[in-house]
């Protein structure tokens, strides 16, 4: 089964000295993810989670929003070459549940994921925008506070186990409103670290997750806002910028997009009614 660190000889240089040692990377292998049977769709994803990854995809696909039309997510035993069984998945979907086997179809064709870019091999914007199954966050959802937004982006750093030991890796954290944090997945794909926290809250029955903050370590891509929207989250913060159709997206959708998380300082993109901006002037 894939590794989620490797171990590598490197040569280091340091302030003029030259040294061999033994380095810890993150591990990188691709995944693919059928339904029923069938492939729908691979991605680069550092191994672990790959259930919660898989649910989190078809969550965000618009595939399932309940943990019910999922009958049973599975490796595909049998699989050739090096490491394969471990690097299949099948969901399997309750009788009924889906969006049917023609639109699975045209997914199939037009789905390609790696860990760099989760939209690059989509067929044209129509199909990234998907069809949400729970509200959109609209007005609604909690207050947010400044001072516990700036406090995300260092409680999540410290509860990125691997990226301690690699440096490699990005996070998605799941956050109440207060700041409790409720669940973190490290990936070396943003998007898949977000898939994986969201997978997790599907199977354990908590979508939506209408009172939650979801917070990344890089910036914020429109698919990323498409994914929270999808989960019905109705706040994401990144400690780096979104990019203009993230905005565009976070507007039309009611979804709070915070960029530039960092210390006290934040940039507020769309949906500043849900931050308390009176405690933040003062």
């Amino acid at each position: 089964m894939g590794r989620i660190t490797e171990r590598r000889r490197i040569v280091r240089i340091r302030a003029g000295q030259v040294s061999e040692r033994a380095d810890t990377l993150v591990g990188e292998e691709p995944l693919e993810i059928r339904v029923n049977g069938r492939r729908l769709a691979v991605t680069m994803r550092t191994p672990g989670d790959d259930f919660a990854l898989a649910a989190g995809f078809l969550v965000s696909e618009g595939v399932v929003a309940r943990p019910e039309e999922i009958a049973r997510i599975a490796y595909c035993t049998g699989e050739s070459g090096p490491d394969s069984t471990f690097n299949v998945v099948d969901v399997r979907l309750a009788p009924g549940a889906g969006p049917g086997e023609e639109v699975l179809e045209r997914m199939r064709r037009a789905v390609y994921t790696t860990s760099s870019c989760g939209v690059c091999g989509k067929a044209s914007l129509d199909a990234v925008r998907t069809t949400a199954r729970w509200p959109r966050p609209g007005a609604g959802g909690p207050a947010l506070d400044p001072a516990v937004l700036a406090a995300l982006p260092d409680r999540l750093r410290a509860a990125q186990r691997v990226f301690d030991r690699t440096g490699g890796l990005h996070a998605a954290g799941l956050f109440a409103a207060g700041g409790r944090l409720l669940d973190v997945r490290e990936d070396v794909g943003r998007h898949n670290a977000v898939d994986k926290v969201v997978g997790r809250a599907l199977t354990d029955g908590r979508l939506p997750l209408g009172d939650a903050v979801l917070m990344v370590s890089g910036r914020a891509s429109f698919e990323l806002v498409q994914k929270a929207v999808m989960a019905g989250i109705p706040a994401l913060a990144a400690v780096s910028a979104p990019s203009a159709l993230a905005v565009d997206l976070a507007a039309e959708e009611g979804l709070t997009l915070i960029g530039f998380l960092r210390g006290t300082s934040m940039n507020v993109y769309a949906g500043a009614g849900r931050v308390a901006l009176s405690a933040a002037a003062g």
